[in-house]
């Protein structure tokens, strides 16, 4: 791909080549099991959402299956359960335990089904098997109300909750900020271990992400090992995607199944030029 840069109002005759990635391993398998249907609808969210909030374009559970089985030789870490919010998907919990025969699970939540009894039932379905159940949730700031204004009204104090009942359960957690008001990384990490001192939050068994949403499509550094494009794929309803970023879009199709895909992709997006400057894990756990 060729691409001119606007310097100083003036086109220059830089040519620009956007890198190819090529799948190393699969070692991280995201699954679409929505990509309209949430609960909410925060304000910062890259999802363009229709009017309705109930939109049945749930993915089929024999979808999932086709894909587990065409991935059977693949050295799977963990699959995530992702998309809108996964936790509307009316099968969910057929697809966590069809999912956990596998492999680990995380899944990535905006939260608010997470109560103590639904993470009890959880915690059950875990005991059933010898993989693990991640949770990935979001903020984005240690204020509640600066974080609050970029995702919905009542996720901060949510968050807060289901982090120490998911603690008090022995679950795992990730809790990724993404740093929509450009805070050190310091003081983010401070300010949260003393949120979960204060909350008497088990903080070793939450793991903190950062991560940057500037976006310049223009920069591109050299991927480290953890860029997802090099070591994941995500099966939407309609084909098989490069990373979660790019689902359902055309320049991140890798094909219609896990039987034959591409295995290489063209980093020519901003999401690409994000996840390559942030130099790690954008989505799966490190």
């Amino acid at each position: 791909m060729i691409e001119s840069k606007v310097k100083g109002g003036f086109m220059s005759n830089c040519i620009y080549t956007a890198p190819v990635y090529k799948l190393e391993e699969l070692n991280n398998l995201f699954i679409e099991l929505t990509a309209k249907n949430c609960n909410q609808r925060c304000s910062g969210c890259y999802i363009d959402f229709p009017m309705s909030k109930n939109v049945k374009d749930f993915i089929s559970i024999d979808k999932i299956k086709e894909a587990l089985n065409d991935t059977k030789f693949e050295n799977l870490y963990c699959i995530y359960l992702t998309g809108a919010e996964p936790m509307t998907h009316p099968d969910f919990n057929t697809i966590l335990r069809l999912c956990l025969k596998r492999c680990n699970v995380c899944i990535c939540t905006n939260a608010s089904f997470l109560n103590e009894k639904k993470i009890r039932f959880l915690k059950k379905v875990e005991e059933e098997g010898v993989n693990q159940i991640f949770f990935k949730l979001s903020l984005c700031h240690y204020n509640e109300l600066d974080s609050d204004k970029v995702k919905y009204r009542g996720n901060y104090r949510q968050t807060i909750y289901a982090l120490k009942t998911l603690s008090r359960y022995n679950f795992n957690s990730v809790l990724s900020i993404q740093n929509s008001y450009n805070l050190n990384e310091s003081e983010i990490l401070e300010q949260f271990n003393l949120i979960f001192k204060e909350q008497e939050i088990i903080n070793t068994d939450i793991q903190i992400t950062v991560s940057y949403p500037s976006f310049d499509d223009s920069n591109f550094s050299k991927p480290s090992c953890k860029t997802n494009c090099m070591h994941g794929r995500i099966l939407c309803q309609n084909g098989i995607y490069a990373c979660p970023f790019l689902a359902n879009d055309y320049r991140g199709r890798a094909g219609s199944s896990f039987k034959d895909y591409s295995k290489n992709i063209t980093a020519e997006t901003d999401f690409c030029a994000t996840c390559s400057k942030n130099n790690n894990y954008m989505f799966a756990i490190g």
